[in-house]
């Protein structure tokens, strides 16, 4: 017998379908690429790594796969949104590692304005699709990882090589 979290046998609305825990496992998958990538494309960038344009174009493929997989469950438009909204997200990061890279503190300044008003227009799509999503919890969510990508950008072009 199979028992919920209540000890108690789950009712049909409890249970998940494999299609659901398959849909769950990709979006990890998805978003465990996009930090991956991200990384990779940020050390290939500060270090000057033959392998930067690689590394980026990558990294660019997955708005392309979070748009296939959103089409069918939202529509057309909104996974293209968001796959503009992501890609956008992933070229300012380009950008401004970049310009940190080279000290250019108005275009790092410039490209982090982007970046968090860019954050604010993927939480408010977000927050749009399922009543069971916040946009201020995305919104929290995105900010949080702008910091973290931005500590980890900071803490390799200084040689800072600690975990954050």
């Amino acid at each position: 017998m199979n028992l919920n979290n209540k000890g108690t046998s789950p009712k049909n609305n409890d249970i998940i379908s494999k299609a659901q825990v398959g849909l769950n496992n990709y979006l990890r998958l998805l978003w465990e690429q996009h930090v991956v990538w991200t990384r990779l494309t940020i050390i290939s960038i500060a270090y000057g790594l033959p392998d930067v344009d690689s590394s980026t174009d990558h990294l660019l493929r997955n708005p392309k796969d979070f748009e296939a997989l959103l089409k069918p469950l939202y529509g057309d438009g909104v996974a293209s949104r968001f796959a503009d909204l992501l890609t956008n997200h992933l070229t300012i990061a380009v950008q401004l590692v970049n310009a940190a890279k080279t000290g250019d503190a108005i275009g790092t300044e410039d490209a982090e304005k982007k970046w968090y008003a860019n954050a604010d227009d993927i939480a408010v799509l977000l927050g749009g699709l399922n009543p069971y999503w916040s946009t201020q919890q995305w919104k929290a969510m995105l900010y949080e990882d702008l910091a973290l990508t931005k500590a980890e950008v900071v803490n390799i072009l200084s040689g800072k090589y600690s975990p954050i």
